[in-house]
């Protein structure tokens, strides 16, 4: 049996172009091996898988992609983690009117506290109604190829922006223990999928995850997949992120990056960031803020800056502010949220691509 499928046996998530971002720093993987894991991720000492499949066809843009696209070639971004409780559709519409007009658009992504929520196609439907722009997060854990199909199909109905095709977390982690994995693709095959469909098409890397070499070259695989934009998970600060984009570039990428600016307003928000898989903080970021005498403000300041830093680099196309907080503060959370994009002086076009449904 050739290697590639043999690791595909052996992993997890059934993943065939790894490893995820889901290795620890020691290299082990983020399914404990008392839970069924195999220990040290499977993929880390084997070469990078390559891209087989056909190239990306020719598919007529979704509508959406078609506005995001136009947009991202006139400015840089601002993509805002979109914070509403699951399942919830009044915080979902507070949540949106504190970010409507100050974010290009929001990111509605997975989430490991809360993972039964709104299908996505409708989630952005209910975001888009409210006149803010959507780059949904489109997962492989909960869904087969034929449902993630389907997805694909009604987001591109719904008008979202953008997808961002990730493995996801593996159903031992998080809320839903009990519920079966199903990880029938993985990322990268999303990613040739969802740009199949018409869709503008983004993925994840964590530069700082084992196998930490290897990383731009697993990105230009998914970028062979169909991926246009890469979204850089927390890897320390500018001068790392800067590092990673040109091993990428040097590769021979030309993908749009979005580095993630992580958003700490108390220590609510702090705890969650700390729950994120290989978080790795520029130094002091942390103490700087939660030492401070206004937390918020110090937050606020911090992710300015630090997003300026960004934007100063050659490649990236925009920043994520990445983040959320605990039960009960999602609307002020988004209203920071809203303070920081706005501060950064690149967004406040969103309403403009036509958000409203």
């Amino acid at each position: 049996m050739p290697a590639d499928l043999l690791e595909r046996r052996a992993c997890p998530k059934n993943m065939e172009h790894g490893p995820c971002g889901g290795v620890e720093f020691d290299g082990s993987c983020e399914v404990a091996a008392p839970h069924g894991g195999p220990g040290r991720c499977v993929f880390l000492d084997a070469p990078t898988v390559r891209w087989h499949g056909a190239a990306p066809a020719a598919t007529a843009p979704a509508s959406g992609a078609e506005r995001m696209r136009a947009l991202l070639a006139t400015k840089q971004i601002v993509v805002a983690d979109f914070p509403a409780r699951a399942l919830d559709a009044a915080s979902l519409v507070e949540c949106a009117a504190a970010l409507r007009g100050a974010v290009d658009a929001v990111l509605a992504g997975d989430s490991g506290r809360e993972r039964v929520q709104f299908p996505p196609a409708y989630r952005t439907a209910l975001i888009r109604a409210e006149g803010v722009e959507v780059w949904s997060g489109l997962t492989c854990r909960d869904r087969n190829r034929v449902a993630m199909e389907a997805e694909l199909a009604a987001l591109a109905h719904a008008g979202v922006s953008g997808v961002h095709c990730v493995t996801g977390d593996h159903t031992r982690t998080g809320s839903r223990p009990d519920a079966a994995p199903v990880f029938d693709l993985d990322s990268t095959q999303a990613a040739s999928l969802a740009r199949a469909a018409g869709h503008l098409v983004s993925v994840a890397e964590a530069p700082a995850s084992p196998p930490v070499e290897r990383r731009p070259a697993r990105l230009l695989e998914k970028e062979r997949a169909g991926a246009e934009n890469c979204f850089v998970n927390h890897s320390g600060g500018v001068e790392p992120v800067a590092a990673f984009i040109a091993s990428a570039r040097a590769l021979g990428s030309t993908l749009g990056f979005i580095p993630c600016i992580p958003i700490v307003l108390d220590h609510a928000s702090a705890e969650l960031l700390k729950s994120f898989t290989t978080l790795v903080l520029p130094p002091g970021y942390l103490d700087r803020i939660l030492a401070a005498a206004d937390p918020r403000a110090e937050g606020i300041a911090a992710a300015v800056e630090l997003g300026r830093g960004f934007l100063a680099l050659d490649s990236v196309v925009g920043v994520n502010l990445s983040g959320g907080t605990g039960h009960g503060g999602e609307a002020e959370f988004a209203r920071a949220l809203a303070e920081i994009s706005l501060s950064l002086g690149t967004s406040g076009t969103a309403t403009q691509l036509g958000g409203g449904a």
